[in-house]
């Protein structure tokens, strides 16, 4: 039971692990919506500036190509005006030098007529009717010449009013293409998003994958508890490999205590090979109070001498983050003899290094009774065990660094796809951010503050 003081009414109250353990969660949830919700007010700061930066590029861009179209249409213009000024300038010469020669041709007429007088009346007419022929042509040509200049007036309109036309059109080709590179950008970035929540799903559930794959390490622990599970897999193999050995709950608490499980085995004349006594620990990751391997050593122990086994082995989830108990079997026997702790995966592993080692030993002390019957010198036995110790202890050093190296491997990849997972929701939050800028995107907001676009939009609507 735990004790809580009320923080307004100051009274004490009690609460049971559970209860207490749901006031740590609700304080934990608190917690975490708090830092949700400031990362959502970052997320939002960094949509906002995202937005921003996308509207002012593109505004940037449409004004330089407005720019350049205006400057191209006054150029254009002013090279228009220019060689109708001088062609008007041409025409006007011509008609001037054309004035002159009427205006020199009638003097000569009027000179004609005063020197005609003394002539015959024939010869001053036809020269009049000469004169004023050559009048009709000049005349005539005068009219042609203003003519030819109204067409060349109506071919230079023509030509600066196609040019109009074509500017507009290529200002409408403009609009298009910029909506269709806003459609464009729009599914693009849709696309991302969903490709990003799919890849972020895929991880996330590779993380919990992992996670789980650490914390159980293959075991098949859902719905159902640590001796259960440790039962099934012994019974799995009790008929191959464990024919002759005895596996079963100890029900005898004579002593004050007792242990989860015994093992025994005896070999075909009923000599007993080995004995374990076995406890088996777990615990709910939201278990309030955390228990410690080492807090069962001394029953595990006291449970072992009072039933006459050989061995001890805790296996155990406790401690699920303590490196020293995931680098596979380890050996307490400096605290309490012959005491192993093992991991769950382990269980079975644990059961035939130690028989086999038993079995080796009563091997090797069978031979010794017949070297020694026959006065057999034992310096051959001797260096059996010395090099099947070697062995075992070489074997269980590779295995327990094998192991060890899996579980770090496991933590890296955890640790790359938490990273991984991290990068993707901040890209997705840019391109939403980005999307939203597009959508939000208008030529009215562009042309805003801005009477040079606005008046050439107006102009190109009108």
């Amino acid at each position: 039971m735990n004790e809580i003081i009320c923080p307004n009414c100051k009274t004490a109250f009690k609460v049971d692990e559970a209860g207490f353990a749901d006031i740590l969660k609700q304080v934990r949830d608190r917690e975490f919506d708090k830092e949700l919700s400031n990362r959502l007010a970052l997320a939002e700061k960094e949509k906002q500036s995202a937005v921003e930066i996308a509207v002012a590029n593109i505004k940037n861009t449409l004004q330089d190509e407005l720019a350049q179209k205006d400057k191209q249409l006054t150029e254009l213009k002013a090279q228009s005006d220019t060689e109708l000024a001088e062609k008007l300038a041409q025409k006007e010469i011509e008609i001037s030098e054309m004035e002159s020669k009427i205006k020199h041709a009638q003097a000569e007429k009027e000179q004609a007529i005063k020197l005609a007088e003394a002539t015959a009346k024939n010869a001053l007419q036809e020269e009049v009717a000469q004169k004023e022929k050559q009048l009709a042509t000049l005349q005539a040509q005068i009219k042609n010449a203003e003519i030819e200049k109204q067409l060349e007036l109506s071919s230079v309109t023509k030509t600066i009013e196609k040019e109009r036309d074509d500017l507009r059109h290529a200002l409408e080709l403009k609009e298009r293409e910029k909506e269709l590179l806003e459609k464009s950008i729009k599914e693009k970035f849709t696309n991302q998003l969903v490709v990003k929540d799919q890849t972020i799903r895929m991880k996330e559930d590779e993380i919990e994958r992992l996670k789980d794959y650490k914390q159980k390490l293959s075991t098949k622990m859902v719905g159902e508890s640590l001796e259960q599970h440790c039962e099934v897999e012994f019974n799995k193999l009790r008929a191959t490999g464990f024919q002759n050995a005895y596996f079963e709950k100890d029900n005898d608490a004579t002593g004050g205590t007792k242990g989860d499980y015994i093992y025994r085995e005896t070999d075909e004349e009923g000599n007993e090979i080995i004995s374990i006594m076995f406890e088996m620990k777990n615990e709910n990751d939201e278990t309030a109070t955390k228990k410690k391997n080492e807090d069962f050593f001394a029953k595990l122990d006291k449970d072992r001498k009072n039933k006459g086994c050989e061995y001890a082995v805790l296996v155990s989830l406790l401690e699920a983050d303590n490196e020293f108990y995931n680098t596979g079997i380890v050996d307490v026997s400096h605290k309490y003899e012959k005491m192993y702790v093992v991991r769950p995966q382990f269980f079975i592993p644990i059961i035939t290094l130690l028989r086999n080692a038993a079995m080796n030993s009563m091997k090797y002390k069978a031979e010794l009774n017949l070297m020694r019957s026959q006065n057999i010198d034992i310096t051959n036995f001797e260096e059996k065990i010395n090099a099947f110790k070697t062995g075992f202890a070489r074997n269980y050093d590779l295995a327990s660094r094998k192991f060890k190296t899996a579980i770090d491997e496991i933590d890296k990849t955890i640790t790359h796809l938490q990273k991984t997972k991290d990068a993707l929701l901040s890209s997705e939050n840019n391109l939403r951010l980005a999307n939203n800028k597009a959508e939000d995107l208008t030529i009215k907001k562009l042309t805003h503050g801005n009477p040079t676009m606005k008046a050439r939009f107006d102009e190109l609507d009108g």
